[in-house]
C-alpha cells in the first residue's frame, strides 16, 4: 500500500515550495503565497490545521500544493488557526490577492507595523507583475534572516 504524502508530512521548505510551484504563472497567487511565507507565521499554522493540501505531482517537477482559502474564517472562529491583529490583517491580504476575498485596505494598512507594511507593498508590487522585466521591483521583498 502506497501512502499519498500529506502538506503536514512535510518540512515548511517543502511546503512554501509546492504551494509556489502550484501558484507560478499566476503573480496574485504567488504574491499571496510569498507573503504567508515571508511573514512567517502562517505557514506552519495552516499546515498544521489541514488548510493546506497537496495537490501531488502535477507536472513531473514535484508536489503541487493549494491553501484552503475558503475555510480560513471557520478555522479562525474555531481557534485552530490565530495571530496577533497584524498578523490576521496580513492573512486577510493574502486571502484578497490568491482568492479576492474583500479587505478594507484603509484598515489593512494602518494596523500593521512596519514590518507587515514592508511585506504587503511588496505583495502587492508582486501581484502587480513589477517583478519582472529590466527594471528592480517598485517594492521588493525582504531578506529572510
Amino acid at each position: 500500500m502506497i501512502l499519498e504524502p500529506r502538506a503536514a508530512d512535510l518540512d515548511l521548505v517543502e511546503v512554501e515550495n509546492a504551494l509556489l510551484r502550484a501558484a507560478v504563472g499566476d503573480y496574485s497567487a504567488e504574491a499571496a503565497v510569498l507573503l504567508l511565507a515571508n511573514a512567517g507565521h502562517w505557514l506552519p499554522q495552516l499546515q498544521g490545521a489541514g488548510l493546506i493540501s497537496l495537490l501531488g505531482d502535477v507536472d513531473g517537477d514535484g508536489l503541487w500544493a493549494q491553501v484552503a482559502w475558503p475555510d480560513l474564517d471557520a478555522a479562525l472562529r474555531a481557534g485552530r488557526i490565530g495571530g496577533s491583529s497584524s498578523q490576521l490583517r496580513l492573512l486577510r491580504a493574502a486571502a484578497s490577492l490568491a482568492e479576492g476575498q474583500p479587505v478594507d485596505l484603509g484598515d489593512l494598512a494602518a494596523g500593521l507595523d512596519r514590518d507587515g507594511l514592508a511585506l504587503l507593498l511588496a505583495a502587492v508590487a508582486h501581484a502587480g507583475g513589477s517583478h519582472g522585466g529590466e527594471l528592480p521591483p517598485l517594492a521588493a521583498w525582504p531578506l529572510r534572516g
